[in-house]
């Protein structure tokens, strides 16, 4: 599948800043970027390489109170789609360096308080049929509704209200795989199908000695995401950081099939 990917970022600074950005789909497993070009204005770039070797960070050191930006990429997806229920999790033992720290509790996804109730829900059923059973758990019982959380909202009250929106069901899928003690991390991602189109947060899964991508949002399947960074939950793959205040002004991401 071959994505078009249109973004357009205006933001009112208190002064000269150097923002921490991440929103370039990332050169990596199951997606080739055919083309791209990122337009900051006057911002001086520099680049360093994304959580897991996924992608690039850019810090933009903004001259002024404004920043305008404007990124657009093709991007052919190569990736097929999962078929969870048929994969294996791999021993505790056996898991890879890189891999094991997205087994452990994080500032959003509080793992190790849903072990209970993972094990007395989940636990009768083995690897990937666990982790399908829990992405079908989640969207079933979620509600996603806009508006509905912030960035300091935690998995706690995300399962207690039962509604958020893709961050939220990121976190609670990462927590439970987690507590189901197999690795899982969380995904920014571009999608066609993202209603409203904005930027996206899924998920990776750790299966048959490889990272699988879950939506459990079900908008987007596997064959149809373009990554663009990951880490242990949403403080990592954040679009945009910035040293002082930063004022929305306009935000407009379109991604189109081609």
């Amino acid at each position: 599948m071959r994505l078009s990917i249109d973004v357009s970022m205006h933001y009112r600074l208190n002064g000269p800043d150097t923002v921490f950005l991440a929103l370039e789909a990332a050169g990596t497993d199951g997606q080739q970027i055919l083309s791209h070009h990122l337009d900051l204005g006057d911002a001086i770039l520099d680049r360093i390489a994304g959580d897991a070797g996924i992608g690039e960070r850019i810090w933009a050191r903004v001259p002024g109170n404004e920043m305008q930006l404007r990124y657009q990429a093709e991007v052919e997806v190569t990736r097929p789609a999962a078929h969870l229920e048929s994969l294996s999790a791999m021993p505790l033992h056996q898991l890879p360096a890189h891999v094991a720290p997205y087994l452990r509790p994080s500032r959003y996804c509080q793992s190790d308080k849903f072990v209970a109730f993972v094990d007395k829900r989940f636990g009768h059923l083995p690897g990937g049929q666990k982790i399908a059973a829990i992405r079908n758990w989640i969207e079933s019982e979620l509600s996603y509704v806009p508006g509905s959380s912030d960035a300091d909202t935690n998995v706690l009250e995300t399962f207690a209200g039962r509604q958020g929106v893709c961050r939220d069901y990121a976190h609670l899928f990462c927590t439970m795989a987690r507590a189901a003690r197999i690795p899982a991390r969380a995904v920014a991602a571009y999608g066609p199908d993202v209603t409203p189109q904005d930027f996206h947060a899924v998920a990776q899964v750790w299966l048959d000695n490889a990272w699988h991508l879950v939506d459990s949002t079900g908008m987007c399947g596997a064959d149809g995401l373009a990554v663009i960074a990951v880490g242990r939950d949403a403080y990592d793959i954040a679009f945009m950081e910035s040293q002082g205040p930063a004022e929305m002004v306009s935000l407009s991401v379109n991604v189109q099939r081609i």
